[in-house]
């Protein structure tokens, strides 16, 4: 069936986009993404959040559909609850890269995201969790390497999150991809991997292209999403490194900034 909507495939980011500082989505955004997806359009959400963080979100969303988590590491179907790829983290490369960021800025305080549907997240001394979200304590480095991992997350005493990103991409981009996925988050993930290539496969499981595909984010990992994506929209309150590449820019996560969107999409 022909679908009037001049984009089939709506990607949304998760924090700072699709869901408020409060982590709920409003009553006008999920009833403008029902009537996008009654009108024939697909609705995916593609998060940094692995998918034991994501979960919960799909299921108080009533979602069935892919889900792209851990940064484009997992493609997740949420109505059958079970993995259809994920991608992990290279340890030994992991380590390097560690290593030469290390040499550059000094100690690095670490965490860890485990893959698997079940996949904690392991909190070293010194990181400041973001959030609410559950994690699991550890003392000894060596417990960080005794897991298939999809991303290390990385803080630093001192420097800003636009530093050390840098500082990781200047030591280390040979080794890992470092993204700026929110405040305080800046993460290593498997050499290659964004938003954009996790999204490019659930998109051809959907059999839909890039031409198709309308995305929302807040922040610098997704600007590998806006460069795929025939039409980037920014929030509000986005980093200026996303705007910097927006086909347009919203209202904020708090002011219903998808639904305007997509209010006018549907006319």
């Amino acid at each position: 069936m022909s679908t009037p909507l001049p984009y089939r495939l709506i990607a949304t980011d998760l924090d700072g986009t699709l869901l408020r500082s409060d982590e709920s989505v409003s009553p006008r955004t999920r009833e403008a993404l029902a009537a996008v997806t009654a009108a024939g359009a697909a609705h995916i959400v593609v998060t940094g959040r692995a998918v034991p963080w994501t979960r919960h979100i799909l299921d108080d969303l009533g979602y069935q559909g892919l889900a792209v988590c851990g940064q484009g590491a997992q493609v997740y179907d949420a109505g059958a609850r079970r993995l259809l790829t994920s991608v992990t983290l290279d340890r030994r490369l992991a380590g390097v890269a560690l290593a030469k960021i290390e040499a550059e800025v000094g100690p690095l305080h670490l965490a860890a995201s485990r893959d698997g549907l079940d996949g904690e997240v392991l909190v070293g001394p010194g990181y400041a969790v973001a959030g609410r979200l559950p994690a699991i304590p550890f003392t000894d480095a060596s417990d960080l390497w005794s897991a298939p991992l999809n991303k290390i997350y990385i803080q630093h005493p001192t420097l800003s999150d636009d530093e050390l990103a840098e500082a990781a991409r200047r030591t280390a981009g040979g080794f890992v991809t470092v993204a700026l996925a929110g405040a305080g988050i800046v993460e290593l993930l498997p050499l290659g991997l964004s938003k954009a290539t996790g999204l490019s496969l659930a998109a051809r499981r959907l059999k839909l292209k890039a031409a198709d595909t309308l995305a929302f984010g807040d922040m610098p990992n997704d600007v590998p999403m806006f460069k795929w994506a025939a039409h980037g929209v920014a929030m509000a309150d986005a980093h200026e490194e996303l705007k910097a590449v927006a086909d347009e820019v919203t209202a904020s996560n708090e002011e219903d900034g998808i639904a305007l969107v997509l209010e006018r999409m549907l006319g």
